[in-house]
């Protein structure tokens, strides 16, 4: 990818205080970008930032909670004033927490994994689509997952948002064509992260998280639609989503669920 107005190109990354955020962050400065690094932890990130040692004016870091709307738009905002419109926008962030749709509290789990995984990527996303149209180049990358190839019991909020990320990027695909701008959906698989060290069950084809990112880099500089990474889980997600429903519901009885953020230890849990 060509740098924008002959300087070094810049990637803008929310969620990247961790796992494949910092991956990403790790793998474009590498690559010989600056970053633009946001997180709600700022200190935190910018402590590890520090750490790794990177010239002074290759990076920068932005404290937002994507879920609250003017706060990321702001650090969206405050990236154009001190480093320049991005080339690559990564809306990395996202949560995934168990839910019960029996229990009021997990109702308001689901509200806020949408007020993350969905408003908050467009929230991310909008104060460069216009900058981004001027110009005539761009990438916005949505970070959705297999999860949203079909739903799984307990992953009700999660499946259902990043099922929602797809279509919004679809959406946004069709609305910048011909601008110059390009929507990439990544859908990682099961990659080694402290979220996916949480799951209590089986994840076939993990990845290490640096793998992941490399290979999310060469996509996204390829401008690819839509990637599954691995390519293994690729194939488990089309074959699912080909699966008659009977046999996916039968399939998944007795799966392990994934943890609730507010379990009621009086009430025993379904298989």
């Amino acid at each position: 990818m060509t740098p924008a107005h002959g300087c070094r190109a810049l990637a803008f990354i929310t969620g990247a205080s961790s796992g494949i955020g910092q991956a990403l962050a790790l793998r474009y400065v590498a690559a010989g970008w600056r970053v633009a690094l946001v997180a709600r932890r700022q200190a935190e990130l910018t402590a590890w930032a520090t750490a790794q040692g990177w010239p002074a004016g290759r990076w920068q870091v932005y404290g937002a909670d994507v879920a609250v709307i003017d706060a990321i738009v702001a650090a969206g905002q405050a990236c154009i004033a001190a480093q320049g419109v991005p080339d690559v926008v990564i809306a990395n962030a996202g949560i995934s927490v168990g839910m019960d749709t029996a229990e009021r509290d997990d109702i308001d789990v689901m509200a806020r994994t949408f007020a993350v995984n969905n408003t908050g990527m467009a929230a991310t996303f909008h104060p460069f689509v216009e900058p981004m149209r001027r110009r005539g180049s761009g990438t916005l990358v949505g970070i959705a997952s297999v999860a949203a190839i079909r739903g799984l019991p307990g992953h009700g909020a999660y499946c259902a948002s990043k099922a929602g990320v797809v279509s919004y990027c679809e959406s946004l695909r069709g609305e910048l064509r011909g601008s110059g701008v390009r929507v990439v959906i990544i859908g990682p698989g099961y990659i080694d992260t402290p979220l996916t060290r949480q799951n209590r069950y089986a994840m076939p084809f993990l990845m290490p998280a640096e793998v992941f990112a490399d290979r999310a880099y060469r996509a996204i500089e390829r401008g690819v639609s839509y990637r599954v990474i691995p390519w293994q889980m690729a194939v488990v997600a089309r074959l699912l989503r080909v699966l008659p429903n009977a046999l996916f519901d039968r399939l998944l009885a007795g799966r392990p669920r994934k943890a609730r953020q507010h379990p009621h230890p009086e009430r025993r849990r379904r298989p």
